[in-house]
């Protein structure tokens, strides 16, 4: 009863959410054409809608422990699903987003995500591509954004702690920005097909000094974005 119970609520989930986020990505393409100032807005809703869903429809109940950081820092945080992708323009005020460039060929989305201020990651292509992803994040930085990163590269299942992308200790190097580690406990609920009721916690590190010997940001990220594991 209980997983029928589940399965049905991630099916409102599914046709509300994702209902709404159609009519949200149209309402994005409009205001790239006609007004850009109301695209930051449109993306902070969606980020409002999908908590309300998560909350409502889903059982989810999601608790921030910590204060989360103001201003142009690099803030590194744990991925497990999707969750925490999709919650990130709800959580910090205007972030600027690594994301896969993959993400930047969907029809409609991917161009309002470069307008946005999305920065796309090309993690096989050479030395031109990293410096414009470089200069694409200070001038980010520069207009007061903070940086977001998902430093293990890609969606990882909870308990697990793979190394962090080679990736990651360059950024923070070349930036020369501090980093705010944010641990979340999200894949033990938010799976990719049935969602479970329950808490997603997220958890605020202490933040991490700019211009670190890499192997020393890299150890610290490593275990605070790893806190809610056990």
């Amino acid at each position: 009863m209980t997983t029928l119970l589940a399965a049905l609520r991630s099916l409102a989930f599914y046709v509300l959410f994702y209902g709404g986020s159609a009519v949200l990505v149209v309402a994005s393409v409009v205001a790239v054409t006609a007004r850009r100032g109301w695209l930051r807005g449109i993306v902070e809703r969606w980020g409002r809608w999908h908590l309300w869903c998560v909350e409502r429809l889903l059982g989810i109940e999601v608790v921030l422990e910590g204060a989360l950081p103001q201003g142009p820092v690099l803030i590194a945080v744990k991925h497990e699903a999707f969750f925490e992708a999709i919650d990130t323009p709800r959580l910090f005020a205007y972030p600027a987003v690594f994301a896969k460039r993959e993400l930047f060929r969907i029809p409609g989305w991917g161009y309002s995500a470069l307008v946005y201020g999305l920065i796309p990651v090309a993690r096989e292509d050479g030395a031109k591509t990293l410096r414009q992803m470089i200069g694409h994040a200070r001038e980010r930085a520069e207009a007061g954004r903070p940086l977001v990163i998902f430093p293990e590269g890609t969606r990882v299942p909870h308990g697990t702690q793979p190394p962090l992308q080679a990736g990651f200790a360059g950024l923070y190097k070349l930036l020369r920005l501090p980093v705010v580690p944010i641990a979340v406990n999200s894949g033990r609920l938010y799976h990719p097909l049935v969602k479970r009721p329950g808490r997603i916690t997220y958890k605020v590190g202490e933040t991490i000094p700019a211009g670190l010997p890499r192997e020393d940001v890299e150890a610290r990220v490593h275990k605070a974005i790893n806190a809610l594991n056990g």
